[in-house]
Parts: C-alpha cells; sequence; structure tokens
C-alpha cells in the first residue's frame, strides 16, 4: 500500500512552539515553511526509513532579525531564530540534512566588514551539510571565496561551472553523495550565467556550462551509482517572461532529478510544486523566498526495492 506521510497538524505545531520557545525570549522572530513529501512503495515495514531534507536560500548576510520598523518583515528572520528551530527539528526526528541554494553572501553590513566570514562560520555551527554558490557569492570575487573556505565546515556543489583554471579549482565539487542512515543522496548545484550579473574581473577564468545539459549528464551519473534520492541545489531562478533558464524549465527536461531546492529570484512557494518531467517522472520544486524568514522542510519516507512519492503537503510554522 503506497503511505503518504503528512505533518503535524497547526495546532500542534503551534502548541510545539510555544512550549519550545517560552524559555528562548532573547531569540528573535522568524518563520518556517514545513513540507511532506515522502517517497514510499511497497515493501516491510522493517526496511522502511526516513529522511528530513531542511533548506534555505538567500541568506543575503542577514545576520539579525529585521527591525520592528520594516513594514514588511518586522522582527522576523534572524539566525538566532533559524539555528533554535533546525535544533528543534532535529531534537524530533534523526536523519537531517541540512542545505543552501546560495547567495550566502551580500545585503548587509554584516557583509561588508567581515566579508563572508561570520555567514560561514553562523551556518557551520548549525550544521551545514551543502551549499551551492550565487552570483552574490561573487561580489569579493573568487579570491573572496576563498578566503572564507576555512570558515566554511561544509561544502559547496557545482556542476555548471568549471574552476579549473580558477583559484577555487577542487575546492567546489560537481557533486556530493551522502550517506544519511542507509539512505544514498547525491546532490550536486547548477548556477546561473554570471556574465552581466557579476563584473567580470569577479569570475575571471571560470567557465560557464548550460546547466540542462551539465543537469542531466550529472544526475544519469548519480543515478548509476545507485542514488536513493538525487537532489539539485539551484541558483537559477524560480521562472521568467522569458526564455532563460529557470528552475521549472529544469524540472521540465530529461534531468533525472527527485527534488529541486531553488534560488535567486527570492521566491516564497506555498507548497513544493510538482512537475512531471520528460521521462515521464514526477519533480518537486521548492523554494523559501530569502533573507532567512522561512525554513524548507521535506520529509521523505523510503521503502526498498521500489521507489514512488506521492504530492506533499506545505504547512507554514511560525516561530515565536
Amino acid at each position: 500500500m503506497l503511505k503518504q506521510f503528512k505533518p503535524k497538524k497547526m495546532a500542534e505545531f503551534n502548541s510545539l512552539n510555544r512550549r519550545s520557545f517560552i524559555k528562548r525570549s532573547s531569540y528573535l522572530v522568524g518563520f518556517g515553511a514545513i513540507a511532506a513529501s515522502p517517497f514510499s512503495a511497497l515493501g516491510s515495514i522493517d526496511q522502511r526509513k526516513n529522511l528530513t531534507v531542511l533548506h534555505t536560500n538567500d541568506w543575503h548576510s542577514r545576520i539579525e532579525a529585521f527591525p520592528d520598523t520594516d513594514k514588511n518583515y518586522a522582527g522576523r528572520g534572524g539566525a538566532a531564530s533559524r539555528a533554535s528551530l533546525i535544533q528543534q527539528i532535529r531534537n524530533e526526528v534523526s536523519n537531517v540534512l541540512l542545505l543552501d541554494a546560495g547567495d550566502i553572501f551580500q545585503g548587509t553590513p554584516y557583509f561588508n566588514f567581515y566579508e563572508g566570514a561570520l555567514e560561514y562560520k553562523l551556518m557551520s555551527a548549525m550544521g551545514y551539510d551543502l551549499a551551492t554558490l550565487g552570483n552574490h557569492d561573487f561580489d569579493n570575487g573568487i579570491q573572496g571565496i576563498v578566503k572564507q573556505l576555512p570558515n566554511a565546515g561544509f561544502q559547496f556543489v557545482n556542476a555548471n561551472y568549471d574552476f579549473t583554471k580558477t583559484a577555487l579549482n577542487g575546492a567546489v565539487l560537481p557533486y556530493k553523495i551522502l550517506h544519511k542512515k542507509g539512505i544514498k543522496v547525491g546532490v550536486f548545484g547548477v548556477g546561473i550565467a554570471l556574465k552581466g550579473l557579476v563584473p567580470d574581473a569577479n569570475f575571471e577564468n571560470l567557465t560557464y556550462y548550460d546547466p540542462i545539459t551539465v543537469a542531466e549528464q550529472t544526475a544519469a551519473i548519480l543515478r548509476k551509482k545507485h542514488c536513493d534520492l538525487i537532489i539539485c541545489l539551484s541558483h537559477l531562478g524560480y521562472e521568467y517572461k522569458t526564455n532563460q533558464v529557470s528552475d521549472l524549465v529544469l524540472a521540465n527536461s530529461k534531468a533525472d532529478i527527485d527534488l529541486i531546492i531553488g534560488g535567486h529570484t527570492h521566491t516564497f512557494l506555498k507548497e513544493p510544486i510538482v512537475v512531471k518531467n520528460q521521462l515521464g517522472k514526477q519533480v518537486l520544486v521548492n523554494q523559501v523566498g530569502w533573507a532567512g524568514l522561512q525554513l524548507g522542510r521535506i520529509d521523505f519516507e523510503f521503502e526498498q526495492n521500489n521507489w514512488k512519492h506521492t504530492t506533499g503537503i506545505l504547512s507554514a510554522l511560525e516561530v515565536v
């Protein structure tokens, strides 16, 4: 029987948050988006395994919560709130993967002063596993990224930027295979064309390749390596009115991807979008805005032999 995983009711979440955060009044307010979309199949119960994927994008050096005077996001966001929510989830579930879809740098004076060191240190403390690079991560040039890498206790992936002739050669992987309690997860990254978005000198000697072609090739490699779940960290943008490559275009391609975690367009999705690709397979696409205002969560359930998934349900979880 195909089993569908559903999140807890909102009242249960709110009650849980009040109990968990009442003693943490010093933490600043943000909110997280919770989604559930399991992979499930026919198999015995003792073969079933679970994985919770948490994700962010376009943090843009937002270390503190938005000020109370902000007309749109007063009191929301902040690294302390996100760290607390991540820890709360880790206390509830045992198998967690934490990812970021790029544009970690730029947006507040913290970046101007610390040049990205604080962002990487905070992400390391939160236990991020992998991240990809966005266009603003090149705002201090390739050397600016190299300078801060010692502060990153996590790795970067990007498959369509060739760093061979740059100082980042060997530092950014095309993909990474992670083993999460018996679940083999392949994660790769793709990035937007930097020409016109970033000064040429900031990405000198970097070669850009078509993200669709590279995604199809990389996903095929990961599937041949018997990955149970293939995730693309994309900094392409959710969608455009032009013919520009986007997450939806990628989802519609022949790339054998299970989940696309997006960034760049600061899109707040109410729920993960399900796209049927050219292989006849359903692909999940999600993006959680910007500035750390939301934490994406997708809970997967696996069973041996056959892999299927059902459409997820998204619930908003407000951190108070």
